[in-house]
């Protein structure tokens, strides 16, 4: 029989994606700054008051999954395993945070939307600047303490070369027109050319 937590956190979890498939669909119909919570709210049958519950604001449903990805990655990099060279420890974050992170299959259903809506509103373009900056800030802690063969400097230059390879490529392959699934292998490419590069790091001893 199935538990009554589990049935909960099911419902929370189909309510979680209505609101962020509703938000981003009257985004697209209405304009962003015209729409409010409670519209969003409506469109997965919750109060407004509800919608604080699931998200501190309309910017958050934007970035949804920004946070649950980093707190993946960082968990992976305080795993490293004894002798793992780091260009092979930042593979296994790419993959098992980015490419098989529980957001993942939402992310790229509303990909293109998401990434025509934030080029389009100069507030989110801010916002992501800001997030994308604390992420690899927190990677970088994260990597420097998990490696201590790595200088802060080392650190830095390997996350940042690897998250700004994988974003510049989105930008990129979005600009051209690509499909989801062409950008996807697009980013697979970019991330192994980036990782490539890092095998120049000091290993461990």
């Amino acid at each position: 029989m199935t538990s009554e937590p589990g049935l909960r956190q099911r419902k929370k979890m189909r309510t979680r994606q209505a609101l962020i498939e509703g938000a981003l669909r009257l985004f697209a119909e209405k304009g962003y700054d015209q729409t409010t919570v409670a519209e969003i709210a409506a469109t997965a049958d919750i109060a407004t008051r509800t919608f604080f519950s699931y998200f501190d604001s309309k910017d958050d449903i934007v970035f949804f999954d920004d946070r649950s990805r980093l707190e993946r990655a960082v968990e992976i990099i305080g795993e490293r395993q004894p002798g793992e060279p780091v260009a092979d420890l930042l593979r296994r974050v790419i993959d098992q945070s980015v490419f098989a992170d529980t957001d993942s299959e939402l992310a790229r259903k509303v990909g293109p939307a998401r990434r025509r809506l934030i080029a389009s509103v100069p507030a989110l373009q801010a916002r992501e600047l800001h997030l994308l900056f604390d992420i690899q800030l927190q990677l970088t802690e994260a990597l420097h303490l998990a490696c201590p063969e790595l200088d802060l400097v080392e650190a830095a230059a390997a996350v940042g070369s690897l998250v700004g390879a994988i974003k510049v490529v989105v930008a990129a392959c979005q600009k051209r027109g690509d499909r989801p699934e062409q950008t996807y292998k697009a980013v697979q490419r970019a991330t192994d050319i980036a990782i490539d590069g890092l095998n120049s790091l000091p290993r461990p001893a």
